[in-house]
This record gives C-alpha cells, sequence and structure tokens, in this order.
C-alpha cells in the first residue's frame, strides 16, 4: 500500500441482514472498497483501522444495475465488495455501539 490511504480504501461498511447472519454465524464483515484496492490492501486498512486481525479477504466487483427514470435509461456504477473473515476470538464493531447499547435504552427509559 505505497501510495494509498488507510482511510480511502474502505468505503463504507455494508449492513444488511444478510451480513448481519454471516458475522454472526461466521465472524465475516462485508465493506464496499475502492475499486482500485487489492486483497492486501483491504487488510491491512481492516488490521490497522480497526485494531482486529484478519484470516482472510474475498473481494468481488459488483455490476451496476440498469435504471430508468421517465424516458431516460441510465445505468448504476459498478462497485467492489469485500468480505473479510476475522480470525477466532476477535470482534469488530463498525460502529461502535456494542456496549453502548443497553445503557443507551435504560437511559431513555427513565
Amino acid at each position: 500500500m505505497l501510495h494509498k490511504q488507510l482511510y480511502g480504501v474502505i468505503v463504507r461498511p455494508i449492513v444488511t441482514e444478510k451480513t448481519s447472519a454471516l458475522k454472526a454465524e461466521a465472524n465475516k464483515v462485508t465493506f464496499e472498497v475502492q475499486k482500485t484496492a487489492n486483497k492486501i490492501d483491504v487488510k491491512n486498512a481492516v488490521e490497522k483501522l480497526f485494531d482486529v486481525k484478519v484470516e482472510d479477504v474475498s473481494t468481488m466487483i459488483m455490476r451496476g444495475k440498469a435504471k430508468r427514470v421517465g424516458r431516460s435509461f441510465g445505468r448504476k456504477a459498478n462497485w467492489k465488495k469485500a468480505v473479510v473473515t476475522l480470525k477466532a476470538g476477535t470482534d469488530l464493531d463498525v460502529f461502535g455501539m456494542a456496549g453502548e447499547a443497553p445503557e443507551a435504552a435504560e437511559a431513555t427509559e427513565g
């Protein structure tokens, strides 16, 4: 990762029902990454930004869908998705809410 910034490699976390189940069952976290990033870049960025150990990285290009607005046809851009497998015993809290949820619920009740 010579000229790439750590914060530029990861675009956003992908949080859906499928990725939440994948995290619970297989300890895998999914991110949208730059199209130019490779697996080594993604691994280094996740390990340094979130302070976890990465076991494996799978990347795939997601093809943009055709969209239509009125009579105009267009196409969404292609993007790259990375599924990061974390080592056993490590946990990644993307939004920083792991220990705060029960306390926040108690504060709103009373």
